[in-house]
């Protein structure tokens, strides 16, 4: 489905004549974080319910208040990962949408978005979610979606999870007959397996060896 067909206009933009009394009234009746300020169609800001809250003169207009505007917003062609970057960035649960033109169309809302997210095929299919960890300087995508591909696993899609004292995380969702085979290759290639999987063939014979080991020394 197009991901703009998600775009709502339930929430009538604020112009800055307006009052903070009103703005008030719609963070009290809507569980939202920001509402957009619109003039002639121009998107001029958004203003957070934590601002508008603390304002005690009610009758004042939001033209008194721009500097506490919030500059953010999404392209009409904006992809759901560049949404939930936007969400994130601005800790927002609606987003302003601009049409090509730079025009004000509505807005979405977060849970929209994630429910289009989850329903992906990435979130969907049948798979193993795998995390590996490489040293950020020596990692390759290419190289992650060959090492999985020839194991004749398919490769539904990967991200960068986690970036931390030069090291980084990728996640991959992955469908397999022997999540096994791909481990173990990704292991040669010195990459750190983060995520657990049961009968991991690794981890048992180090847990035997360990064992072993145990025993040797109790003798």
């Amino acid at each position: 489905m197009n991901i703009n067909d998600y775009i709502l206009k339930e929430i009538k933009a604020f112009q800055l004549s307006d009052n903070i009394k009103k703005a008030q009234k719609v963070f009290k009746n809507y569980p939202i974080t920001h509402f957009p300020i619109v003039e002639s169609d121009v998107l001029l800001g958004s203003f957070a319910e934590d601002d508008i809250q603390t304002l005690e003169d009610k009758e004042s207009e939001l033209s008194m208040h721009t500097h506490l505007m919030h500059s953010f917003f999404a392209d009409e062609k904006a992809n759901v990962l560049e949404l939930l970057k936007i969400f994130a960035n601005n800790n927002t649960n609606i987003i302003p949408v601009l049409n090509k033109d730079k025009k004000y169309m509505g807005y979405y809302d977060l849970c929209d978005v994630l429910d289009l997210f989850s329903t992906s095929p990435f979130m969907l299919e049948q798979s193993e979610t795998l995390i590996v960890e490489k040293l950020e300087l020596e990692y390759s995508m290419s190289e992650i979606a060959q090492i999985t591909e020839t194991n004749g696993a398919k490769l539904l899609g990967m991200y960068i999870s986690e970036k931390q004292d030069n090291f980084i995380q990728i996640t991959l969702r992955v469908i397999s007959k022997d999540i096994n085979e791909v481990m173990q290759t990704f292991r040669r290639y010195d990459y750190k397996i983060i995520s657990n999987h049961e009968n991991d063939i690794y981890l048992e014979d180090l847990k035997n060896r360990s064992e072993y080991l145990q025993k040797y020394l109790e003798m």
